[in-house]
């Protein structure tokens, strides 16, 4: 007897939470107070993208094309599935000392679950995730990406 009121109880609960979503739906089907959806892609101009959302991460550069990576490569160890690569190089430092710097940055977009691991590992704030998220392209070279501009170097005071 158990097994009946345990069936007709699930059906009774099944049918309650139909109508409940049935209801809720034709109520903002009449009730329009806010714009839900967005008619992409005829409204890229005025596209209103939520504050925290993940694209690609870039590397910021400021005007005189100054970076603040280091080159210490906890975005690459904190990444899941080995989407960047830290390329570095030892420079000389004026007194003499051989210092690590960053040579190049590469990011492997196609393989990147836009996690924001790396960028919270990084300890200088150097990368950050964008907005972009348009990222269709034929030749699939062309998804992986060179983060450090050319001739770029590190910003002062950066350690």
């Amino acid at each position: 007897m158990s097994f009946l009121t345990n069936y007709f109880s699930t059906i009774y609960t099944s049918v309650r939470s139909l109508l409940k979503g049935m209801w809720k739906t034709g109520y903002y089907f009449t009730h329009h107070k806010e714009i839900i959806t967005q008619n992409y892609p005829e409204n890229r101009d005025s596209l209103n993208l939520p504050e925290r959302f993940r694209g690609e991460v870039v590397m910021t550069h400021n005007e005189e094309n100054e970076h603040r990576c280091t080159g210490c490569t906890a975005c690459e160890l904190a990444c899941p599935n080995g989407t960047i690569k830290i390329v570095t190089k030892f420079d000389i430092t004026p007194e003499g000392k051989k210092k690590k710097a960053l040579d190049t940055f590469v990011y492997h977009l196609e393989l990147c679950t836009m996690c924001n691991l790396c960028v919270e590992a990084c300890p200088t704030g150097a990368i950050k995730m964008d907005q972009a998220f348009e990222h269709s392209v034929y030749d699939r070279r062309l998804l992986t990406k060179k983060l450090n501009r050319p001739d770029s170097k590190l910003m002062e005071g950066v350690e």
